[in-house]
């Protein structure tokens, strides 16, 4: 097939760009290339910004794709743009959403294609509703041949997944697990949550590519593997090979003090607080015989070597450091005062 991937170098479209490129697609990415050293020789690279919609068109004039697939449309007109370019261009266009627009809290815990979308607590998630809902406009008024995927918490060597951490990433929550420091969680720790590890993603969404069930539908694809977040903190900590100090603060109290910037709200009381479980049925019988195979404990292995081997990635955030021994400490004195 001939794919063009708009971005194709993150978390989760690496793992798809190396999978398709190993395959022997002729596979083309569309991106500002900052990471364009670790793409495979065999990959076309265009090098732009896609809002350069003059250069788009003059490097791919009258091509036509099997699949064009959008990771970083990220607001309704970063997709209406992709409409104009191309609408006759693609026989797929594969967008993807984010598993945070289902309704928070949702009336069911089990999460399907059809739970309802709505999430009142971050703008990035009302954003993607409204992508996905001009896109499916778009298909049944004029047939623009759309598939939504709805990805949930997706991780790679790259990055050790954390939901309490600063703008810079987890290493220092990572660093406060290696020298012993009590480490913040949302809640109780007991809420279920699921990560999917990248290649196991990747297989399922290739699966996608090219298949009629696919198209004017919507798939989610996670692993059937549900961890509360306790076990995924003591798992990091395992990794680490030391032990994990879990310090419990409530999600409502963390939106509240910390700085707007870090998105709390959206990111806890919109995402990862409550508990959910992905039923991927409906993407099991579009890609026969897919299921993710990386238990999170191996995966979070992988994550956590490769980070303790790449210094450049171990970026401290001594702000985020000193807020959270300020929670725990405002959270202790209020204990005393009881």
């Amino acid at each position: 097939m001939k794919i063009l991937i708009i971005g194709g170098t993150g978390t989760i479209s690496s793992a798809i760009t190396r999978q398709l490129a190993a395959a022997g697609h002729d596979l083309w990415l569309l991106n500002r290339g900052t990471r364009k050293s670790e793409v495979p020789s065999s990959v076309r690279q265009i090098i732009c910004d896609i809002d350069d919609e003059k250069t788009v068109f003059d490097n791919i004039q009258d091509e036509m794709f099997d699949a064009v697939c959008e990771f970083i449309g990220f607001v309704p007109a970063q997709v209406e743009r992709d409409i104009r370019l191309f609408k006759g261009r693609t026989r797929q266009y594969v967008y993807i959403s984010s598993a945070s627009a289902y309704n928070k809290p949702a009336a069911n815990h089990v999460i399907t294609e059809g739970t309802t979308l709505a999430n009142p607590y971050w703008q990035y998630s009302r954003n993607k509703i409204a992508c996905e809902e001009l896109l499916m406009k778009e298909y049944r008024e004029n047939g623009f041949p759309v598939t939504i995927v709805r990805p949930s918490h997706t991780y790679c060597e790259r990055g050790v997944p954390t939901s309490v951490h600063g703008p810079k990433g987890s290493w220092q929550v990572l660093k406060r697990i290696i020298d012993g420091k009590p480490v913040i969680i949302q809640g109780d720790g007991t809420s279920l949550w699921t990560l999917t590890w990248n290649e196991d993603f990747a297989r399922g969404f290739i699966g996608l590519l090219g298949n009629p069930k696919a198209i004017g539908e919507a798939f989610q694809i996670m692993s059937d593997e549900q961890l509360t977040w306790t076990q995924v903190y003591q798992s990091v900590a395992r990794a680490l090979h030391t032990t994990l100090k879990p310090y419990y603060v409530s999600s409502e109290f963390l939106a509240a003090v910390a700085p707007k910037e870090w998105e709390f709200e959206g990111n806890l009381m919109g995402d990862k607080s409550l508990t959910v479980i992905f039923d991927c049925s409906k993407l099991k019988r579009a890609v026969p015989g897919w299921q993710a195979t990386t238990r999170f404990d191996e995966g979070v292995r992988r994550s956590v070597a490769y980070l303790l081997s790449h210094p450049e990635l171990q970026i401290e955030e001594p702000d985020f450091d000193a807020w959270c021994d300020r929670v725990i400490e405002v959270q202790e004195e209020a204990k005393r005062k009881f």
